[in-house]
């Protein structure tokens, strides 16, 4: 029996979450610190495909549950490798990417499956599958999980580069002047993305005038972050995450744990702090001086966040 192995990382946002949705420009990019991993180990013959997710107690028979999310992406990368028939299969996924925490979970288990299947279909070079195709097959699976999805989870964790995007247009990896230090904290409040996505369509649809000018200057945030960083003028970034932070307050995506754990960021010696996703729980992301980058991590972890990481953006 073949065994074969594949991960992807997790994400994070640093500008630009919500009005992506609505075609102005965001940044992301991968957390290599935190990943899924697919396992994919060849069964007995005739017992088909079966997947396993432990970490959140999921059994799953592919063909009885062909549209659950992670079937969905085990079925499009086994149609995409032209295999006709239902394979004898045992996939095993796990994660610690925090689960509705606006990191990417739902994206990198499904490419993590996905580039599984491809690795032990062993193509020719000529014949493998690319980034773009595994990108298109998460996207699918996104929409299963989030309804309307801007593309920028897939995106990214699929490349696993930090990248420049615009709904509709190719994704555009871009250089990092000068590396900086990222704090990531989890508030451990769960946070349904298609949900918060969605009450923010809604509210869009009843006063389109003052969020599509919130959407612009978030736009305009984005576009002076994409500069400060390809010019290595890092110090701008905290400035930037404050000014965003603040309209994502107008937009009612924020909550009180956020609240509290920005300040306790910022008191502690992070240069700016936001929330990371969706919102109104999940993760927020602190840009910080390598200097104080402990200090601020344990600040938060005394606050009350139930989890953190530390990752540098750039080499």
């Amino acid at each position: 029996m073949t065994t074969t192995t594949a991960t992807a990382p997790g994400k994070v946002i640093l500008f630009g979450e919500h009005a992506v949705v609505y075609a102005r420009p965001a940044i992301a990019v991968p957390v290599a610190k935190v990943k899924a991993t697919a396992t994919l180990t060849d069964a007995l013959a005739g017992t088909g495909c079966t997947i396993s997710a432990p970490d959140i107690c999921a059994h799953i028979r592919l063909s009885s549950h062909q549209q659950d999310p992670l079937a969905l992406a085990v079925r499009l990368a086994i149609e995409e490798a032209g295999i006709e028939a239902e394979p004898d299969w045992q996939i095993t996924v796990r994660s610690d990417i925090p689960i509705a925490g606006g990191m990417g979970s739902g994206a990198a288990v499904s490419a993590a499956m996905a580039n599984a299947v491809f690795a032990h279909c062993r193509f020719p070079a000529h014949r493998r599958p690319t980034d773009e195709t595994v990108n298109r097959i998460v996207y699918e699976v996104e929409k299963r999980h989030h309804a309307h999805p801007s593309g920028i989870d897939n995106t990214v964790v699929v490349y696993a580069q930090p990248v420049w995007f615009v709904r509709g247009q190719p994704p555009q990896r871009f250089d990092i002047a000068r590396p900086f230090h990222l704090v990531i904290a989890d508030t451990g409040v769960a946070s349904s993305t298609a949900a918060v996505v969605s009450d923010v369509r809604r509210a869009r649809e009843r006063d389109s005038q003052v969020y599509e000018e919130i959407f612009d200057g978030i736009g305009e945030i984005t576009v002076a972050a994409r500069q400060a960083i390809a010019s290595g003028d890092v110090n701008a970034l905290g400035p930037l995450m404050q000014e965003n932070q603040r309209l994502l307050r107008q937009i009612n995506v924020s909550s009180e744990a956020l609240e509290r754990l920005i300040a306790i960021a910022e008191d502690a010696g992070a240069s700016g702090a936001k929330l990371s996703g969706a919102g109104r729980g999940g993760n927020l992301i602190c840009v910080v001086e390598s200097d104080s980058v402990e200090k601020v991590r344990k600040a938060l972890q005394t606050g009350g966040a139930v989890g953190t990481v530390v990752t540098q953006v750039g080499s």
